[in-house]
C-alpha cells in the first residue's frame, strides 16, 4: 500500500504548496496485530489514491448504493454499519495507519464482503476517484471540531468541501454529519443552510434523531453518562 496520505503540490518554480487540511497526521505505532491485518488483509481490501474516477461496480464486483466514510477511525461502527447492511457498500477513508489496521482486522473477522478503505486525504479522493452523481450516503461522522477560533478555517465543514459533497452524491443522496460539539454543530447548520441543493431531513430545520444506521459508540455512550451532547444533521440532495 502507498503511505502517502497527501499528494505534493508545487508552484512554477517548484516550490511546496501549503494546504489546509482539516487533519493533522498522528505518528501513531501500529500493534502487531494492525500491521499484520494491514499486511495480509491491505491487497483484498485496500484501495490505493490514485488521479483518476474508479468504478465502484470494478471495485465491488457489483451494483449496489455505495456509502462514503470520512474519518473512520478505529473503524468499529464502519464495521458494524456494513456488516447490518449486506445488500450496500461501503468506502472508509482515513488518514491514520493504526486505525486502517484496526478496522481491516474487525472487517475480516466479520467475513464480510463489502468493505474497501483507503488511507488518504479524503478531499484529494472526493475530487479525483470519486465519480460524480454516484454515492447513496457520505457520513462523516465527530470530525475535529477544531475548538481555537484561529483553527476555525481547518474545520472539514466549509462551503467548497459541502459543494465537493453535493457534486458526489446522487439526486436524492444524502450528507450525513454528527458532532459532540455544540459550537461545531451550529457552524455545519449555518454552512448546510447556505449551501445549495440541499433540503434539511429535520422537520424543525435543525438536528435530527441518530439514525438507527449510525451505531451508537462506547465514546458516546460514556458522553450520554456524563451528560453530553451529540448533534445530527442530515441533508439530502435535490435537484
Amino acid at each position: 500500500m502507498s503511505n502517502n496520505v497527501i499528494s505534493p503540490e508545487f508552484d512554477e518554480q517548484g516550490r511546496p504548496l501549503r494546504r489546509i487540511r482539516s487533519f493533522v497526521r498522528r505518528q501513531g505505532r501500529l500493534t502487531k496485530g494492525q500491521q499484520l491485518a494491514v499486511d495480509k488483509f491491505w491487497p483484498a481490501m485496500g484501495v490505493d489514491y490514485q488521479a483518476n474516477p474508479i468504478a465502484f461496480s470494478s471495485l465491488f464486483g457489483r451494483e449496489a448504493p455505495v456509502t462514503l466514510e470520512i474519518g473512520f477511525g478505529m473503524g468499529a461502527s464502519l464495521v458494524q454499519t456494513a456488516a447490518a447492511h449486506p445488500d450496500q457498500d461501503y468506502l472508509g477513508i482515513e488518514v491514520h495507519l493504526p486505525g486502517v489496521g484496526a478496522c481491516l482486522s474487525s472487517a475480516n473477522e466479520s467475513g464480510i464482503d463489502n468493505l474497501r478503505v483507503m488511507c488518504h486525504d479524503a478531499v484529494e479522493v472526493l475530487e479525483n476517484m470519486i465519480p460524480d452523481d454516484s454515492l447513496a450516503l457520505v457520513q462523516l461522522y465527530f470530525p475535529d471540531p477544531w475548538h481555537k477560533a484561529r483553527h476555525h478555517k481547518r474545520r472539514i465543514v466549509q462551503g467548497p468541501f459541502v459543494d465537493l459533497v453535493r457534486r458526489k452524491l446522487r439526486a436524492g443522496g444524502v450528507f450525513h454529519m454528527a458532532t459532540d460539539w455544540q459550537p461545531y454543530a451550529e457552524h455545519m447548520l449555518d454552512v448546510m443552510n447556505q449551501a445549495a441543493h440541499f433540503r434539511n431531513l429535520s422537520p424543525q430545520n435543525d438536528y435530527v434523531p441518530r439514525p438507527e444506521h449510525r451505531p451508537l459508540t462506547k465514546f458516546e455512550q460514556r458522553g450520554q453518562r456524563l451528560g453530553h451532547g451529540v448533534w445530527d444533521l442530515m441533508f439530502e440532495k435535490v435537484v
